[in-house]
């Protein structure tokens, strides 16, 4: 029998964590695979760190939002996100699911048309679309969200020019009870602003409004704020008929839903406290079948939501580079997996779990980024086992952003792979490489060596 490894005894001050009446739990448990792989093998195969991303749980999230507002209200349609994630593999799981595209940016609409997504399936948001995208998207049929009034007078221009008409909607900020209020984007509900440009629209030949859009922030928890910001659309609606005799087609509510993960600061965990689909559901269409529409011109409600269908489907593999003990005697550990490539740690305290069961003796630790910043931070304070160098650990939830928001800093940016439904593995972005960069540089030949 082998004899079983000596853990000195340790008495600390608590400071990750909230101990309740029965004490701390000193035990962290262990996550040894995703959807009946084995993290170790895929570390053998890919290296460390890489993401993972499960198809399994992309179509498991998106059936539970589907139904929940599918079953309360008679016409929806989700568009994907495509900031939020938008690795070609990644938004084709989603348009196979029958997901259209919700695009910000030149950049993402040329994404979305290349991934085979037709023009009349593509939403175009955002306050920063050139001339030369308006007049794509305006050949294209898509539906062109607008954002200001500049952009406005630039659209009608661009279809002037062209001669052809533009679907349009516009984007409303308003107040719905929470903050801050995003007020950035779009036209404002309460100084009338959004009615002024609505009626420029009604009076333009050019332009057909089809819908009326709000996006009221990110990581909602208030579900009524929802409720808030669907009543004042529909209110709008009810004014352009009344006015113009003119029915929208659509209403579209964003997205910004919670994930589950937990905010920095938040005293309960987010899997614990963030609102579901079914009370988004109920909130929005609540307030939609009983505004003053008449239920033969119910819009089509359209919802962008990125963050709460993908999170969940995201991992990040890393491994530890070694201990240390801080100036004030607390312990550090220093991993593969920076800021750089988990940029939501600056706002989510993120689980990590090691890939293997580990000592049951706990301790205060802050988790360090292998970037020479001081605030590559991806835990301030978690109580976590003593893990040796080369040991690996897998960090969940993080699906969303990451993998659109990294940047190569330091470090190169890493394997993403795909599990697919049935367990088989892809590489669905390649790691980067020195060459990879060296391709895009062009160094003056007076400074080349010779």
């Amino acid at each position: 029998m082998e004899k079983l490894k000596y853990e000195r005894p340790l008495i600390t001050k608590i400071n990750a964590g909230v101990p309740d009446k029965f004490g701390m739990k000193t035990r962290v448990k262990s996550m040894s695979g995703i959807d009946g792989l084995e993290i170790q093998d895929l570390v053998t195969k890919f290296g460390s760190p890489f993401f993972v991303l499960s198809e399994k749980k992309i179509n498991q999230t998106y059936n539970e939002a589907y139904q929940a507002f599918s079953n309360r209200y008679p016409k929806v349609q989700f568009a994907w996100s495509y900031k939020t994630n938008y690795l070609n593999a990644v938004c084709q799981i989603y348009h196979s699911l029958g997901s259209w595209a919700e695009v910000v940016s030149g950049f993402e609409y040329h994404k979305a048309i290349s991934n085979g997504v037709p023009g009349s399936m593509i939403i175009f948001n955002g306050p920063d679309k050139s001339e030369e995208d308006l007049a794509e998207a305006v050949k294209n049929d898509s539906f062109i969200h607008i954002d200001h009034f500049d952009e406005l007078y630039s659209l009608i221009q661009v279809t002037k020019s062209l001669k052809k008409t533009a679907k349009v909607a516009i984007r409303v900020n308003m107040d719905t009870g929470i903050y801050p209020q995003w007020d950035r984007f779009g036209f404002n509900y309460e100084n009338g602003e959004a009615w002024n440009a609505l009626n420029r629209i009604m009076l333009s030949e050019s332009l057909e409004l089809v819908g009326l859009h709000t996006h009221i922030g990110t990581y909602i928890m208030s579900a009524n704020a929802y409720g808030v910001a669907a009543a004042k659309l529909a209110a709008l609606a009810v004014q352009l008929h009344r006015k113009f005799n003119h029915h929208i087609k659509y209403i579209d509510m964003g997205g910004g839903f919670a994930s589950k993960n937990t905010l920095k600061g938040a005293y309960l965990p987010g899997k614990d406290t963030c609102p579901s689909f079914n009370d988004y559901a109920e909130t929005i269409t609540n307030a939609l079948i009983n505004s003053e529409i008449s239920p033969e011109q119910m819009p089509t409600l359209i919802l962008e939501t990125g963050r709460a269908l993908i999170d969940d489907a995201g991992y990040i593999v890393g491994t530890v580079l070694a201990n240390k003990r801080l100036a004030n005697g607390r312990r550090s550990i220093v991993v593969d997996v920076g800021v750089n490539l988990l940029f939501t740690s600056f706002w989510y305290d993120h689980e990590i779990y090691p890939i293997k069961e580990t000592s049951q003796q706990t301790e205060d630790a802050t988790v360090y980024g292998p970037l020479c910043m001081n605030i590559d931070v991806i835990r301030e304070a978690i109580q976590f086992p003593l893990m040796q160098k080369g040991d690996h650990f897998v960090i969940p939830r993080v699906g969303a952003y990451n993998m659109s928001q990294w940047l190569q800093f330091i470090t190169l940016r890493p394997n993403v792979i795909l599990i697919d439904n049935q367990q088989n593995v892809h590489l669905i972005r390649k790691k980067e490489t020195n060459e990879v960069f060296q391709t895009v540089e062009n160094t003056p030949d007076y400074l080349l060596k010779k």
